[in-house]
């Protein structure tokens, strides 16, 4: 047991709220130790009052399970409190919604990985209160996969989209609240992050005592976590990234692949702390639902020495190099971008692309990143929380 605080359970031991109406954006994971959802807590004060409920991707309930599909605006009839859902119509806050709280709080669980939309919702939440010239608090929770290590291409100008809004690698290895602080620099909000207390940057999620829910509801498990960063990627292709099995994003594969080839392939490549063993899976909705899919599961043996992204872009590269005339990238519309490639806004710009048709070793591919993620080093020390 770590005997850490979480941001919310610090806030809500204060009197910053008091005499105010109160928007929160949260999900099913915005739990404290207790399992007690920050909604409820918040709506029990008298202290103040909850006025208004914001959802992310998945909704407030995270009840669409699956990606790109948007959720309607909905009323909690226990609160009697509206439901806007930013991933409808608007991913931002209207100034209409904003008409009903003098505050917003953001208690959301964000997985170490640039692309994960909540994080851009909240940054679409700091403008419009910036706007409306309302504050926003912060509440801090843990990155799941540690604060130590950065991985992966950079976000470069120009392929900017609703998974990735600031120029980082796609492992950033920063919390919410620091990730806050790094995206106002450029949006200017009235912003107060609550930290938490107890959370170090060597932690993974296990060696916090907080509960682990399902940030979204392809996210559930830690192992999903830690290799989310470089998996992720294979939504940019025509491959089954484990979306409609019981292993998201550990399951990869293809109709075409032959499991225990592609797993004896992937294995030869020699990846630090990890195995791939063969395996076939049937997806029960997305790509390939109901076809039966050839392929891998990654058992990560040493997470202290596997690189997340650098397995999800060598398992990409195999399946290209085994089968260049059967594999496919995947085409837009993807996100609300309608022009880009998804690898390209996923990746950060088609370099990724480009290397993986050529058959870039692995090695050059990482080299590339190098120059990235020094920078991105360096221009997040300002806005760490935790040493």
């Amino acid at each position: 047991m770590s005997g850490m605080l979480l941001g919310s359970e610090r806030l809500l031991q204060s009197p910053r709220l008091r005499g105010l109406r109160v928007g929160v954006l949260a999900n099913p994971a915005s739990v404290d130790h207790h399992f007690q959802h920050i909604t409820e807590r918040l709506s029990v004060s008298t202290d103040y009052t909850l006025t208004a409920i914001f959802g992310p991707q998945h909704g407030y309930r995270s009840d669409l399970q699956d990606n790109m599909i948007e959720t309607p605006h909905d009323e909690d009839p226990r609160r009697n409190v509206p439901i806007f859902s930013l991933y409808s119509e608007t991913r931002e806050p209207t100034a209409e919604m904003l008409s009903l709280i003098d505050v917003l709080v953001i208690d959301l669980q964000d997985v170490g990985a640039r692309i994960y939309t909540f994080v851009y919702t909240m940054a679409h939440c700091l403008r419009a209160m910036a706007r409306a010239g309302k504050p926003v608090i912060v509440t801090d929770r843990p990155n799941p996969i540690g604060g130590l290590r950065v991985e992966g291409p950079t976000l470069e100008p120009g392929f900017e989209s609703f998974v990735g809004q600031f120029r980082m690698p796609m492992r950033h290895g920063m919390t919410i609240a620091e990730l806050a602080l790094y995206f106002n620099q450029w949006i200017g909000a009235e912003l107060e992050v609550v930290p938490m207390e107890g959370w170090s940057r060597a932690m993974y999620w296990e060696d916090t005592d907080v509960p682990w829910v399902l940030p979204s509801p392809n996210m559930p498990t830690l192992d999903s976590a830690i290799v989310y960063p470089g998996t992720v990627l294979v939504e940019g292709t025509m491959l089954s990234e484990g979306r409609g099995t019981t292993r998201p994003f550990e399951l990869i594969g293809a109709p075409w692949a032959d499991g225990e080839l592609f797993a004896g392939r992937m294995n030869r490549v020699g990846l630090a702390g990890v195995h791939f063993r063969g395996v076939s899976f049937e997806p029960t909705f997305q790509k390939h639902a109901k076809t039966t899919c050839g392929g891998c599961q990654i058992h990560v043996r040493d997470r202290h020495a596997f690189k997340p992204v650098t397995a999800g872009v060598s398992l990409i590269r195999e399946f290209y190099g085994t089968a260049p005339d059967l594999f496919a990238w995947r085409e837009p519309p993807y996100e609300y971008e309608q022009v880009k490639m998804p690898i390209d806004i996923l990746a950060g710009s088609p370099a990724l692309r480009g290397q993986v048709e050529a058959q870039a070793s692995i090695e050059e591919i990482e080299a590339t990143w190098e120059a990235g993620e020094k920078e991105f080093k360096a221009q997040r020390q300002p806005h760490l929380l935790y040493r």
